[in-house]
């Protein structure tokens, strides 16, 4: 079995130590105790550290060793649209676990009204989502998660690849047609996902006029936060392959 991999904001002088509801975790739920032995991540590197101490709030660890980080990937940024929080916490738990570096949401013209506002007293626990689902799927590096922006802004986000997922199938090429034939790790890949509702033929026109390719997941209307899903997969393993 793997070990439990956490994030710890910094590793000074080999020293490490983890608060707040993650040593409670660790605790309470794992019993863990002086000398045993799991993963840590600052965010930077990763490394094999033993307890030293075990309060209720509060673990400190010594590092063993710093371990060696996974082969770099392609970086992938997904560039979503507003839609209800729960669904937008969902995709951004999946997509945390299958490895975007990055969560962009955009108010977009269907997006419901109102939450744009709500989503600034959002972002801590976006956040938090994105650390759980990283240490669940042992991720070396945290995403981003940014504040939401307006579209014209969300369009300007520098990427090698960029494309529109498209819903009208008809009027978009199939997404693995969109891709390059020599891919690297070093590329970097920007989705850009409309909102329930779909995409207006304005936001359409201006992203297609500021570069982005619009492309098709297939003939049938998925929900949002499923395409966004589907896409992130798609990248992972055209990359991979």
């Amino acid at each position: 079995m793997a070990r439990r991999r956490f994030f710890v904001p910094e590793v000074r002088r080999d020293v490490a130590e983890l608060t707040g509801p993650d040593a409670e975790h660790l605790v309470r739920v794992l019993r863990a105790q002086p000398g045993q032995v799991y993963e840590l991540s600052d965010n930077h590197d990763v490394y094999l550290a033993e307890i030293e101490t075990a309060r209720k709030s509060e673990v400190t660890f010594r590092i063993v060793e710093k371990l060696d980080l996974p082969p770099a990937s392609v970086q992938i940024i997904l560039i979503a649209a507003l839609i209800k929080f729960d669904r937008l916490e969902w995709l951004i738990e999946k997509a945390t676990e299958l490895g975007v570096c990055a969560i962009q949401p955009f108010e977009a013209a269907r997006s419901e009204r109102g939450l744009a506002r709500a989503a600034s007293k959002r972002l801590a626990r976006w956040e938090r989502i994105a650390v759980e689902a990283s240490q669940q799927s042992r991720r070396a590096r945290l995403p981003r998660i940014e504040p939401p922006v307006r579209f014209v802004k969300a369009l300007q986000i520098d990427a090698n690849i960029r494309l529109l997922l498209d819903e009208s199938a008809g009027a978009a090429q199939p997404i693995l047609s969109c891709l390059p034939a020599a891919r690297t790790s070093d590329q970097k890949v920007a989705l850009l996902l409309g909102p329930e509702g779909g995409w207006t033929d304005e936001e359409r026109e201006e992203a297609v006029a500021a570069g982005w390719l619009a492309c098709s997941l297939g003939a049938t209307i998925l929900r949002a936060e499923t395409a966004g899903i589907a896409a992130i997969a798609i990248i992972q393993a055209a990359w991979s392959s």
